[in-house]
């Protein structure tokens, strides 16, 4: 038995030793601290490449709908704040789209709006900055990418004016909340 724990204690011992040396090997050790004329040398180039054509940029986000194609009620399946203002509609996938709208009126007013409306408390998703969700329908992962929904965003959260209008030259030049609405998906 002695001999069994012996043998075990010098291959634990060995092994670790070979282990050590080799984490050794790995790394050189630097001097500390360096004086600028000590600094290392740069490292070696690397070799020349063939030319491989680059990637195209990336494209940014773009509305997928023209302005003259203004979402309704109807369409959304949710009431719109009177003086909303529609921003643009993004693809959110799975045959869903986001609806942003721009609105004037302060975050706790919309929530209020969408409270009373919806007739629910909705969820509150964070404090600062303000958002606050209502969903509009079960959410099924396989068919949807996000719960269909209205989310109401304060924009003046750390004294921001708001978001700017996307619209050059339009009124108002910032809105204070902004709404995102994700209907059902029609398929």
């Amino acid at each position: 038995m002695q001999r069994l724990v012996s043998w075990t204690l010098t291959a634990v011992a060995l092994t670790a030793g070979v282990y050590l040396s080799t984490s050794a090997w790995a790394q050189t050790p630097q001097p500390f601290p360096r004086s600028p004329a000590q600094q290392a040398p740069p490292p070696p180039a690397p070799p020349p490449q063939t030319q491989v054509p680059a990637a195209p940029p990336a494209r940014p986000a773009v509305p997928a709908q023209a302005a003259g194609e203004v979402p309704t009620e109807a369409t959304l399946g949710v009431p719109l704040y009177p003086n909303a203002q529609f921003l643009g509609s993004f693809d959110a996938g799975r045959g869903q789209r986001f609806y942003l709208f721009g609105v004037q009126s302060p975050f706790v007013e919309m929530v209020t709006y969408y409270r009373t409306t919806l007739k629910q408390r909705g969820e509150v998703l964070f404090e600062a900055p303000g958002t606050h969700m209502f969903e509009m329908g079960r959410f099924r992962e396989e068919a949807m990418a996000f719960p269909p929904s209205v989310t109401v965003k304060d924009y003046t959260w750390g004294g921001s004016p708001g978001l700017p209008n996307p619209k050059v030259g339009a009124q108002p030049p910032h809105f204070p909340t902004v709404l995102q609405i994700v209907p059902a998906p029609t398929r």
